[in-house]
């Protein structure tokens, strides 16, 4: 294993380590960072990313670009085996980019002690009742823990509560190597900020907040990751400052969008265009600018339940975040809701009606339907029998039949429908020929362009009963 620390020798010389923890300036304890502690990353170190998915994966290899030796461990055989065969198995790199040959990718724990440098990349997401689920980050820390060398720095990246690296990861950490954190090995938090489907927005290119238990560590993670981000690190002056600071980023845009889609729910009930209205308002120099939609994907609709679920434990109720989410959870019922009011103004038996879903991954330019909030507007349309059909371009099509419960067309046709629910807005739709669908559809057709990404004035005129959030 190539070390980034003082040698052995020196080590075993250094007497006695502090073993007491310190307070830092917001009252959180931080460990004292000892004589044995990383020196400034430096190429020559061993990176073990953990987890391969749309953060670990990307992670790795900048890494790897940047001339790191990297280690790419996941617990999913197939995983390993497609980027082994050189596949993007994430859609926002390319192949050559995952076969670079610093990059070992494994399901082998035993690599994992190689390292120098630990990146924990592993999902949290929510149970059913809207709790955290940290049972990854725990498994996680346990197999690290077991794998690792006195030395090694461990750095979680995983959206998480304040105060979860501390309470969660390293107990587990500890528990699987039988080390101690601050003494024998080293943490770091780093809350990942990675945006699929987007291009300009990726590793390098956004700045990284950067956290750890102590201000030697915090300096050592910082200039590991400069080296690979060249929008730079900011410090946080402690982990839980970095953990929240992830959770608060997405609570203040669920926020914000809740506010759009409740006036847009709020206006179509005053008969008032909420959209024109937006608009109106955006002219003063001080308007926040957000448009109202579905609410899906892997961070806006998780992260403000991690926290509003620790200030809870804290004995505070965070009202106004579980009011955001309650918001933003009825937007899938009121899209279904203006399909019928669209069908019926089309003068369409519900029961005897197909509605075709344009778009069924969480974002465009995407193929993830993983947290997308399209199968909620499926599912409501089902409830009044509504017989309900697909098409997305980037996902597969056999998982789309089985998360979402309904016939998935393999190529765009109109054919047989009777409104069509334009719900994510990939750049294929924009392009659509709206006067050419509409000759394709029965009688008087009805549009549901969730996020206005066509022009309502040539629906309308190619014969489209038009509809918006």
């Amino acid at each position: 294993m190539t070390t980034t620390l003082t040698d052995t020798e020196k080590r075993a010389d250094d007497g006695e380590r502090d073993q007491n923890g310190r307070e830092s300036t917001n009252g959180a304890t931080t460990l004292e960072h000892t004589s044995n502690a990383a020196t400034p990353a430096t190429r020559d170190a061993t990176i073990c990313v953990v987890g391969l998915g749309y953060v670990g994966l990307p992670l790795a290899v900048g890494f790897a670009q940047s001339n790191y030796r990297v280690i790419g461990y996941d617990v999913d055989g197939e995983t390993v085996d497609r980027l082994r065969a050189g596949v993007d198995t994430s859609g926002d790199l390319s192949n050559e980019a995952v076969r670079d040959d610093d990059i070992s990718y494994t399901t082998d724990a035993a690599e994992i002690g190689a390292a120098d440098y630990v990146v924990i990349t592993v999902p949290t997401p929510i149970d059913d009742d809207d709790q955290p689920d940290l049972s990854s980050v725990e498994a996680a820390g346990r197999t690290v823990g077991s794998r690792i060398d006195p030395g090694t720095t461990v750095i979680l990246e995983s959206t998480v509560s304040p105060g979860t690296t501390r309470d969660v990861l390293v107990p587990a950490l500890e528990a699987g190597s039988g080390l101690t954190a601050g003494e024998d090995f080293f943490v770091g938090y780093s809350p990942e900020r990675a945006t699929p489907g987007d291009p300009e927005h990726g590793l390098a290119d956004v700045v990284k907040v950067v956290s750890a238990q102590s201000e030697t560590v915090l300096e050592d993670v910082a200039t590991l990751y400069e080296s690979v981000v060249d929008a730079g690190v900011h410090r946080a002056p402690s982990i839980e400052v970095a953990e929240a600071s992830k959770v608060v980023e997405n609570a203040q845009r669920d926020l914000n969008i809740a506010f759009v889609n409740e006036l847009s729910m709020a206006f179509e009930r005053m008969g008032v265009d909420a959209n024109a209205v937006l608009e109106a308002a955006g002219t003063k120099w001080n308007f926040h600018e957000y448009s109202p939609g579905l609410v899906g994907g892997h961070c806006i609709p998780v992260d403000p339940y991690f926290l509003a679920h620790r200030s809870a434990r804290d004995g505070y109720e965070p009202e106004l975040v579980r009011t955001g989410r309650k918001v933003n959870e009825s937007v899938p019922g009121h899209v279904a809701e203006l399909t019928i009011k669209a069908l019926n103004d089309c003068h369409k038996t519900l029961r005897d009606s197909r509605v075709l879903v344009l778009g069924l991954a969480y974002k465009p330019g995407v193929g993830d339907i993983r947290s997308s909030k399209v199968s909620d507007v499926v599912e409501a349309l089902a409830e009044y029998d509504i017989d309900v059909c697909g098409f997305d371009p980037f996902a597969d099509d056999d998982a789309v039949g089985e998360a979402f419960d309904l016939d998935v067309r393999e190529s765009l046709s109109f054919e047989g429908v009777d409104a069509i629910v334009l719900a994510t807005p990939h750049a294929e739709f924009e392009r659509l020929d709206l006067e050419a669908v509409a000759t394709e559809l029965e009688d008087r057709p009805a549009l549901v362009d969730v996020t206005g990404a066509l022009d309502e004035g040539a629906a309308v005129e190619a014969g489209f009963v038009y509809r918006r959030l």
